[in-house]
């Protein structure tokens, strides 16, 4: 185990020494690496299964080794201690012997999401200085070797492509690998991987995990969840993110003794082909691919009476189809209610079907701090409505390399204002009712409003630019784009516009989904776009 400081790296802020202590004392902190908590688990369940990836099994103690002989890759290759390295892999085994691979070598994986294209991924590499970038060769009909090629030449950090498959110019990550040797020591208190923001505000930012707040986030959502080493839990949703990675998710699952399956996408034809065949007993959707499968159950011939959860989260999560869930799915439903940047909150076994059904669940744990407050930053009375304000274990206390947004993001005590509108009752369950950032949920996916306008504003045609979202009952929210048009110019179809911001890069669920054009768009009294002016006039069906 590894002698534990309080980390202060460059652009990281660490939790203050008196609360870092407190939580050690609590047993929520444990000082124990990622890398170090895979050779206990594999000590613990040696044989039994820990991955499955297509026809491809992981035991426990495979994983190990295979971690350990890829560090020993990555060190000859001079990954070193707290080096950041770009991970943009699809839900694979690839993926979980290259996460902790990474963390033997006390390196930090910056996690994109397969959809990521040129913007976001020369933004991420250049603000995390990352040295390596390790892409699948194709995925989903999109060649990531070119991606890495443009990746390489605008960011000069950027020292190692990786490829999982046929490399073309590149290294082959198969290729990478040695024979097991000494590693560098992990600090539990140091980032342990950088999550990607929903980017609410611009570009996506860098949330730091510690190994010890991580692993305490992994395994307290594992015992709200119940997981035993008999549970099989699908990977449905992209790994990269939070929710499935450590809400308890991969993380958790392994902690438990359990199996993960890695899906290749979270669509019925796919995953409930590997529910019936793998017996899988719980998984974890965004609510537009829950509305689907409760759709398409009632055709589909595979047999689910495996599946014993389901869990919800990523966007609210409409009532009716809440209570629809259970009897439609043969399995319990909870309600996951977080954010990458720490605070978690789930339904329990022990609450009413209706309380299921109509919150978001409760803080996940006893010393996460919660304040619901006003405009003025009043606290509100227990069922009003108010701006969530978090503090606690696993909560960051600031951004990474982001001094600047730190600095209104944060309290001088270090409360995250996590941007949601919520009703605190008085049982303590939350209830989500929106957001005060300019972001569109997307079926689960943040779009940043201000991104994709600077993005929409460099099209010649568009004089000016609003995105707002518009309710759907499948998606929760569209991404919608309000313009007006340059003097002399045509006004741009839906597709031009797709095919511009395709060009310039950006990750494809950023495209808006419907094109309003208008002569003008509507200020307020300060001369700034009302938004607000747009969604009512869009809502009474004006264009």
């Amino acid at each position: 185990m590894s002698t534990e400081t309080i980390h202060s790296g460059p652009g990281f802020t660490p939790w203050p020494a008196a609360d870092a202590r407190r939580y050690r004392e609590l047993g929520h902190w444990q000082g124990t690496t990622l890398g170090d908590l895979l050779r206990s688990w594999a000590a613990r369940s040696g044989t039994r299964t820990a991955v499955v990836s297509g026809d491809e099994r992981l035991s426990y103690a495979e994983l190990d080794h295979r971690a350990d002989t890829m560090a020993a890759g990555l060190i000859a290759l001079g990954i070193a201690r707290g080096d950041r390295v770009l991970v943009q892999l699809p839900n694979t085994a690839d993926f979980v012997v290259l996460f902790f691979a990474l963390a033997r070598c006390a390196a930090i994986p910056v996690l994109a999401l397969p959809a990521h294209r040129r913007s976001e991924i020369v933004h991420l590499a250049e603000l995390s200085e990352a040295v390596a970038y390790v892409v699948p060769d194709r995925h989903a009909g999109f060649d990531h070797r070119r991606l890495a090629a443009e990746a390489a030449a605008a960011v000069p950090s950027l020292r190692h492509i990786l490829v999982a498959g046929e490399p073309g110019p590149f290294v082959a990550l198969s290729e990478v690998t040695g024979a097991p040797g000494p590693q560098p020591a992990a600090d539990p208190a140091a980032p342990a991987v950088l999550l990607v923001s929903g980017g609410t505000t611009g570009k996506p930012k860098l949330i730091p995990r510690t190994h010890n707040d991580y692993a305490y986030n992994a395994r307290a959502s594992a015992e709200v969840c119940e997981l035993t080493a008999d549970d099989i839990a699908l990977a449905a949703l992209p790994v990269a993110h939070n929710f499935p990675l450590a809400c308890p998710g991969l993380l958790g699952v392994l902690g438990s003794g359990g199996t993960v399956v890695m899906a290749p996408a979270p669509s019925p034809d796919v995953a409930f082909g590997l529910i019936e065949r793998e017996r899988v007993t719980v998984t974890a959707l965004v609510p537009p691919m829950a509305h689907l499968w409760t759709e398409m159950i009632e055709w589909a011939p595979e047999d689910l009476s495996s599946l014993r959860l389901l869990q919800i989260g990523g966007a609210r999560l409409d009532p009716e189809l809440a209570r629809r869930i259970p009897s439609a799915l043969g399995c319990e439903l909870q309600q996951v209610f977080g954010m990458a940047e720490g605070l978690l909150s789930y339904t329990r076994p022990e609450d009413s079907a209706e309380t299921v059904a109509t919150t978001q669940g409760r803080p996940l744990s006893p010393d996460d701090e919660v304040r619901v407050l006003d405009r003025d930053g009043e606290p509100v009375r227990p069922g009003e409505l108010g701006e969530l304000w978090a503090r606690g274990p696993y909560t960051l206390r600031g951004y990474y390399r982001a001094a600047h947004h730190n600095a209104g993001a944060f309290s001088d005590d270090g409360f995250f204002r996590t941007g949601d509108l919520v009703r605190q009752l008085p049982s303590g369950h939350l209830v989500v009712e929106g957001r005060v950032k300019d972001v569109v949920n997307r079926g689960g996916e943040n779009v940043s409003a201000t991104e994709l306008e600077e993005n929409l504003l460099a099209h010649p045609a568009v004089a000016q630019a609003a995105v707002v979202a518009l309710p759907d009952a499948t998606m929760g929210e569209l991404v919608c784009a309000v313009i007006t048009i340059a003097a002399m110019s045509a006004p741009p179809s839906l597709r031009e516009l797709s095919a511009h911001l395709a060009e310039l890069g950006l990750a494809t669920f950023m495209h808006p989904d419907r094109l309003v054009v208008l002569d003008a768009l509507p200020l307020t009294a300060v001369g700034k776009i009302s938004k607000r002016d747009l969604i009512d006039r869009l809502a009474g069906g004006g264009d």
